[in-house]
């Protein structure tokens, strides 16, 4: 049956090149091979794709190869059983025109089929069974009409290639049109599930669609952008799960991209990220921050001096950045400090991830928003929280500007609920799961991304740490780093 040219893979990029001095080359992802002496251009052909076919049986899988020869150019899907089938084909200008010349009455247009596979040699009893051998059936290239030389006379071919010479007069390439670089992407062989394993015994796999998707986010999440970014993880309600998404956020960006991130708690009152992170061995706060600014801004001040103030997660790869933890304190972060601390983060971090209150009206809360470049709203699946959500993507849409530029582009992630999560069996457990789709799929369409995270025991209580997490869980919080990740 054949392959619908869509499903074929386009890498590696393989081309099959017959020149009209006698010689011909396959390129598979940059690199040449030659391909030996044919005693004429269909010969040459075949022998081309002969070692297409082998590249097929390498991959185990259809190829595209794109041809090119004297007298057109196109494309064709090669199987590993020698299949050939045609996808286009364009004769040369040069070449209708000497056609045209040449022939006197014109010949119907004939259309080539593909013949089916070359049935295995049957082995005589007593002798072994021949090996298979890639063969090419000399009708499968050119794909379109019949070429001029298969149906003109010695004498015929003589007068077209005379008129050939004198219609087009030979030219050389300019060098700028070609490089000997390999700018085709390679696909690296699957390293996961039963696919990873036959890699691993030497069979070449590629990866499923799968392991291709997790390729993909990672490859968003590892980006350096230009600039420094501010991520703000808000909801009006308590318990809405915004600390441990801060965590995980700042955890896969700063693992990935190598990038200098820190997680800035910017709460009005005692927050939470210091109770849920490693503690360093001071304890300084944002307060303490901003009292060293004038320092801390100065040209001469080394970049190793921000570790005075901030907590590092040794696992993690990211800095904290605590709310004051006096309980005796009643100071309250203003707008203007607000400011000043981010003037100070952003010259020493590529990547800010702000924890915030619960108070949208507070002005650290606001001037946060002010700074933020990806907005992030998390909620678990209990319908006061998504509820607080919604009101808070509302009162930010209601404020114009960008405010709401920031609502329509947020990013909600989904919780399942943790409330007596071990102790749910059978119809319990499903209708957790699909209260967490519902609330999902009532906020789609209002945001540009919605990622729903599953339960994981090790985000409830004590300090969050990446590795801690179940395989699906990490895989589910990837995903939700990169929807962020699309939106700088």
């Amino acid at each position: 049956m054949a392959t619908a040219p869509t499903e074929v893979l386009a890498f590696p990029k393989i081309r099959a090149i017959v020149r009209d001095n006698g010689t011909a080359e396959v390129v598979v992802a940059g690199n040449s091979r030659l391909v030996p002496d044919g005693e004429s251009l269909q010969d040459l052909r075949n022998k081309a794709l002969a070692l297409v076919v082998g590249e097929a049986q390498t991959l185990q899988r259809p190829v595209r190869v794109r041809i090119e020869d004297p007298e057109g150019h196109g494309e064709l899907i090669v199987h590993p059983d020698s299949r050939i089938e045609s996808v286009s084909y364009e004769t040369h200008p040069a070449q209708r025109r000497a056609e045209a010349l040449t022939t006197k009455t014109s010949a119907p247009i004939v259309t080539r089929t593909v013949p089916p596979p070359a049935t295995e040699p049957v082995a005589t009893p007593g002798e072994p069974a021949a090996a298979p051998v890639a063969t090419v059936d000399h009708q499968t290239w050119p794909p379109g009409p019949a070429s001029s030389e298969s149906r003109q006379t010695p004498a015929a071919r003589k007068t077209q290639t005379a008129v050939t010479a004198e219609t087009t007069a030979p030219t050389r390439r300019n060098l700028k049109e070609t490089s000997f670089l390999v700018s085709a992407p390679i696909l690296e062989p699957a390293t996961r599930g039963w696919r990873g394993a036959l890699t691993r015994l030497g069979f070449r796999m590629d990866p499923s669609a799968d392991e291709l998707s997790e390729r993909e986010d990672v490859s968003t999440v590892s980006q350096h952008w230009p600039g420094p970014r501010t991520i703000a993880v808000v909801n009006r309600k308590g318990g809405a799960n915004k600390t441990p998404t801060v965590v995980m956020l700042s955890a896969i960006l700063a693992r990935y991209s190598g990038a200098a991130t820190v997680a800035w708690d910017n709460n009005e009152s005692q927050g939470t990220l210091g109770w849920r992170t490693e503690k360093g061995a001071h304890d300084r706060s944002v307060l303490d921050l901003i009292d060293a600014s004038t320092e801390l801004l100065s040209p001469s001040t080394n970049a190793a001096e921000i570790a005075k103030f901030v907590h590092h997660q040794t696992a993690d790869k990211f800095d904290v950045l605590r709310s004051d933890e006096n309980e005796e304190g009643d100071h309250e972060v203003t707008a203007e400090e607000v400011d000043i601390a981010h003037q100070v983060l952003t010259r020493y971090y590529r990547l800010v991830v702000m924890d915030s209150g619960n108070t949208a009206r507070a002005a650290n809360w606001r001037r946060m928003i002010d700074h933020t470049n990806q907005l992030v709203v998390p909620v678990t699946a209990i319908e006061d929280r998504a509820e607080a959500a919604r009101l808070t993507l509302q009162t930010l849409e209601s404020r114009g500007g960008h405010d709401a530029e920031l609502a329509r582009n947020a990013v909600v992630i989904v919780s399942e609920s943790t409330d007596a999560k071990r102790s749910m069996t059978g119809e319990a457990l499903k209708r957790a799961k699909a209260e967490a789709q519902r609330i999902a799929d009532g906020f789609e369409p209002f945001v540009r991304a919605v990622v729903r995270i599953p339960y994981d025991p090790a985000l409830v209580n004590g300090p969050i740490r990446h590795e801690a997490l179940q395989p699906a869980t990490q895989r589910a919080w990837l995903a939700a780093a990169a929807a962020v990740a699309h939106g700088f």
